[in-house]
């Protein structure tokens, strides 16, 4: 027989991104942000934002991972996170317990947590917005978890059905939350730099009256569309 494994498997020490690697993605929407990743980056779309800072949130990833109706694990990174961390917590999508409600919310944000993102479910909604930390999560349910483990910190999970390690960079807003991974950050900030110079001119095109892109006269009036009675 296997042996039960520890309460809590604990990786404190972990590169992280520079404060200029953050910095490069500084107001940069999630939209732009998997843009420069090929189209993809972005966590499922049933993960949803409770509470929203008025920018976009860039910072670190902790890692965590609770077992199913328990948050020993997002209990331990009290112990663990940095200020600026964005802590991810998975539970294998587990929803019929709440991770975390209003007071562990509000203890994240004292321990200096920039968001926390998770596939499971919270509760008290109005008292995890009364604290004001950023939160994404895939549910609600006023059913309290345990707090037994077993569970991870800052090792390698899976949340949303995208790959997350400690030190990837998290950029989460309105629209969902995207995993850049720490070997990819500067070639992927390159990127969105670009990406953003050309939409804000095509944004100050399209303001100015632009009712079509330019690229449509290569498709349209050629053999690639076939136009029918």
């Amino acid at each position: 027989m296997l042996e039960d494994p520890p309460i809590l498997t604990i990786r404190r020490n972990f590169p992280r991104p520079s404060e200029k690697q953050i910095e490069a993605f500084s107001g940069a929407p999630t939209a732009q942000v998997v843009d420069a990743m090929d189209g993809r980056g972005a966590l499922d779309r049933s993960i949803k934002p409770q509470v929203l800072p008025s920018t976009p949130i860039v910072g670190p990833a902790l890692t965590a991972f609770a077992y199913p109706a328990d948050n020993l694990a997002l209990l331990g990174c009290l112990d663990v996170l940095q200020p600026g961390d964005i802590v991810v917590c998975a539970t294998d999508s587990y929803r019929e317990t709440a991770l975390t409600g209003d007071l562990l919310a509000g203890m994240l944000r004292n321990a200096g947590a920039a968001a926390l993102v998770t596939d499971g479910a919270i509760r008290d909604q109005d008292g995890v917005e009364g604290m004001g930390l950023p939160v994404w999560h895939g549910g609600v349910t006023p059913n309290s978890p345990a707090r037994f483990g077993p569970g991870t910190i800052g090792l390698p999970v899976t949340c949303g059905g995208v790959p997350v390690s400690s030190g990837d960079l998290i950029v989460a807003d309105r629209d969902g939350v995207v995993v850049v991974p720490f070997a990819r950050i500067d070639a992927v900030a390159e990127r969105v730099a670009a990406i953003r110079e050309a939409e804000a001119a095509t944004e100050a095109k399209v303001k100015a009256g632009m009712a079509r892109p330019p690229w449509l006269d290569n498709v349209f009036g050629t053999d690639k569309v076939r136009e029918v009675e």
